[in-house]
């Protein structure tokens, strides 16, 4: 259609990371554990976290903000502003509208957009809805903020290393270095209990471990198989035709599972005979819902994709590593370590696989184009970024513990004044300074 406009998804990012940090070989000898069992095991190296200084409405407001003043926007050029968050303080009172507090210097209140809510897969959710606002008649010409931001946390256990804390604000519009291919989307909804947080009392959530895995891999293959009918060549479409593929990352070696979960996906679709796959014969009558727990299927598909996985998949995980799940966040952690992965010149004409899953269960496959359209400010503002993980301030597993005691403690205090050190907020970032008695909060900003 020829009204649509031209080159439509994501012309700037910034991504927020917490300044404080555990590294997770100390976190297996305070939990004590066998070693490597967060390291290798999960693929962990570092987890970020926040004090009771910060919030999801703090988190937000720093990455609007900075994704602003980066990138020499005007608040009144923003028509949308859409949050994808599962960090839930208030059950009516949405984060968009914090968020205004940033518009009311240029006297811009229109500005459309809420809060979407399905566990990890709102940021994505809130950027279908940017997409399908800017293709749409509604649209007046403006620009789109799309922001995701969690802090997860769990209870002491086999899950709390897999945590972490973030945020990724996006500007969305035409002409993007960032394109959104159109009309190639796989999507998979069903209801199942792998993961929810039905106690509004507590950060923590409740996890189904091993259902959780399932649900994960068969959203896997289901938005795969839904995303390769969308395409004109299905049939010869495979991961040879991306330059890389990110997924949300719940733990990396989650990830690992997941490229060579496609890989056995392009295997069973080729018909078993295709020469690229020699020694699988065994493999040719395999049932893809049968193999969720296979082990001998996943290390062979494992061994067999390490390569592919090197090259296109390991690059993304650079901030899922050291900082760990920032849950809605999390998948476009894995964009942005891509992005810095390359040098900008060689980025032009890459195709971009994204996978975003959300327990419960949402999720949905996508593809991105890049293209230069002022692509190197957009690396040059995100490697600024990734600059600040060796700014970052190590606490001992101890420290970390307390600081999850406090903000358990203090959950739904009203009134509460934080008790953490603000000096060890990175500058520029808002965090809350009280809340009143009526639950208000209140927000400032260090210099």
């Amino acid at each position: 259609m020829d009204h649509w406009p031209k080159d439509v998804g994501i012309r700037a990012i910034h991504f927020v990371i917490p300044s404080l940090y555990v590294d997770q070989t100390e976190l297996e000898q305070y939990d004590q554990v066998s070693e490597g069992k967060y390291t290798i095991g999960l693929g962990q190296k570092q987890m970020g976290f926040c004090t009771d200084l910060e919030d999801v409405n703090s988190l937000c407001l720093t990455a609007v903000s900075q994704l602003v003043e980066n990138n020499g926007i005007n608040y009144a050029d923003i028509g949308r502003l859409e949050v994808g968050t599962e960090t839930i303080i208030d059950k009516s009172k949405s984060v968009k509208t914090v968020l205004m507090k940033l518009f009311e210097p240029s006297g811009n209140f229109h500005v459309e957009g809420i809060d979407t809510t399905n566990a990890c897969y709102g940021g994505t959710a809130a950027l279908f809805n940017a997409l399908s606002w800017m293709e749409s008649s509604a649209w007046d010409g403006r620009l789109a903020v799309v922001v995701a931001a969690d802090i997860a946390i769990y209870a002491k256990g086999n899950a709390r290393p897999t945590g972490g804390a973030g945020a990724v604000a996006m500007l969305i519009g035409p002409n993007a270095s960032l394109v959104i291919e159109r009309g190639l989307r796989g999507t998979y909804m069903n209801h199942a209990y792998d993961f929810f947080k039905p106690d509004l009392t507590s950060e923590y959530p409740v996890v189904d471990g091993k259902l959780s895995i399932e649900c994960y891999l068969n959203a896997l293959d289901q938005c795969y198989k839904s995303y390769l009918s969308k395409c004109g060549d299905g049939a010869n479409v495979d991961l040879n035709k991306f330059d890389s593929f990110v997924f949300h990352s719940p733990y990396c070696k989650l990830v690992q599972k997941s490229l060579a979960r496609l890989y056995l996906n392009d295997f069973v679709n080729s018909g078993t005979k295709d020469k690229n796959y020699p020694g699988l014969d065994r493999y040719k009558d395999v049932h893809l819902p049968s193999t969720f727990f296979d082990r001998d299927i996943e290390k062979t598909f494992m061994e067999r994709s390490k390569t592919i996985y090197e090259d296109k998949t390991k690059p993304s995980l650079l901030l899922a590593s050291r900082v760990g799940n920032m849950y809605t966040a999390s998948v476009y952690s894995g964009l942005v370590s891509y992005l810095v992965s390359l040098p900008p010149k060689d980025l032009p004409g890459k195709k971009i696989g994204v996978f975003s899953y959300g327990s419960g269960l949402a999720s949905s496959m996508y593809s991105i184009r890049v293209v230069d359209n002022d692509l190197s400010s957009l690396i040059g503002n995100l490697k600024k970024g990734i600059d600040r993980l060796e700014e970052r301030i190590r606490l001992t597993p101890e420290q970390f513990t307390e600081v999850l005691e406090v903000r358990q403690k203090s959950l739904h205090r009203a009134p509460y004044i934080p008790v953490s050190d603000k000096n060890q907020l990175f500058p520029g970032t808002w965090y809350l300074s009280s809340i009143d008695e009526m639950h208000r909060r209140y927000y400032e900003r260090k210099e």
